[in-house]
């Protein structure tokens, strides 16, 4: 690739598309931990209701295996959660990248301009 080759459009389109796909992910993993929020909740009820004994402790390994379920769940969410930041930190690099080599290109531009016309009006006072 040459140096002043820029990247085409269809290179950022599959990050822009994965950050999408990431954030679909993320709403599904938000709709489990809250569908197992309210498992455990239902469990919580169950145990208040039940005498101590077998039937309690097998409720209460149900609820321990659905908090597990949901712990997991928000460490997935949190790791695309910082996937989906990164992707948009690279996003946020390249336009900045961009806009400064297009700042520099319109620097370069004006000074040539301006070198011109002191070419042509060399005693002018507005020039030095």
């Amino acid at each position: 690739m040459k140096p002043n080759d820029q990247r085409p459009a269809a290179a950022t389109a599959p990050r822009d598309a994965a950050s999408d796909i990431w954030s679909k992910r993320g709403e599904t993993i938000e709709d489990k931990i809250s569908q197992l929020d309210a498992e455990v909740i239902r469990y919580k009820e169950q145990i208040k209701k039940t005498r101590p004994g077998p039937a309690q402790e097998v409720v209460k390994a149900r609820m321990k295996r659905k908090i597990r379920q949901k712990r997991v769940y928000e460490r997935q969410r949190d790791i695309l959660h910082n996937r989906n930041f990164g992707a948009n930190q690279v996003s946020l690099a390249e336009e900045k990248i961009k806009a400064s080599k297009q700042k520099k290109k319109r620097h370069n531009s004006g000074q040539s301009n301006l070198s011109f016309l002191s070419i042509l009006f060399p005693r002018c006072c507005i020039l030095s």
